[in-house]
Order: structure tokens, then sequence, then C-alpha cells
């Protein structure tokens, strides 16, 4: 039998690693010093990882992937290309994706309180989207 608590987490972190590959592969031509952008790609790349994970896991479940929703796509986009109008540099974009990291990390553990009867598996996998963003935003702070 499915466990609704455990298909609903693993959509939303589904949403959550399509949301930063997209916000990466955004800001990604942007960035001048080499490091960074090899530390982005690297980010990028655990992301797309995780997300076949749990690609695969909902499918298991006989369940849909889920997008990011359009307000949230449109709002990132938005901030994003505003902010770099006015600062073209690699501080801003450092700034943008660790706000984009701490609302990420701010989501999935609301959503962790939220559908507390999902399966330790869909669990581990959220901790593991969770840990993954925070690194990324410690690795960061150096460009800020």
């Amino acid at each position: 039998m499915e466990n609704s608590d455990t298909v609903k987490l693993l959509r939303e972190c589904d949403a959550g690693t399509k949301m930063a590959v997209s916000s990466i592969d955004e800001v990604l031509e942007k960035v001048c010093d080499s490091n960074m952008k090899k530390l982005l790609e690297e980010s990028k790349v655990h992301h797309e990882k995780l997300e076949n994970e749990i690609w695969e896991m909902l499918d298991r479940l006989d369940s849909e992937e889920k997008e990011p929703s359009a307000m949230a796509k449109s709002m990132s986009w938005m901030k994003t290309n505003v902010k770099l109008s006015m600062d073209n540099s690699d501080a801003t974009v450092a700034d943008l994706i660790t706000d984009g990291c701490n609302m990420g990390i701010k989501s999935l553990n609301r959503y962790l309180n939220q559908y507390e009867g999902a399966e330790n598996s869909a669990k581990k996998t959220c901790k593991e989207l969770i840990s993954i963003e925070e690194q990324l935003c410690e690795d960061l702070k150096c460009y800020l």
C-alpha cells in the first residue's frame, strides 16, 4: 500500500532538486571564478543524482514527479535577473544561491515535520537533500 506521507515528502524533494538545478543553471554562465563555477557544477551533479533517485522511488510508488510551482520559478527568475543586472558579480551569485539554499532548507525541514508518517527511506532522502543545500551554503561563504 502507498504511504501518502512518503509520496508527498518525495514529491516536495523532487520539486526542490529541480528548483536547485534550474537556479544553478540560471547563474552558472555569469560566474567568473573557476573554483566557484566548479563548486556549482558539482552541486548541480549532486542534485541531479538525487533527483534521479527520487524519481525512481516515486516510480516504484506509482507516483508522478513534481515540478516547482510556476510562482516560485518566476519569482526566482525575477530576483536573479534584477540583482544580477544591478551587480553582475560572483558575490551576487553566491548571495542568490545562498538565499535559495536557505529557503530550500527551511521548506524541507517543514515538510519533514509535516509528513512525519513518511517511510525512513524518504526521510533519509530529504535529509540528504538538506545536507547538500547546507554544504553548498557553507562552501559559498567565502564568495559573499
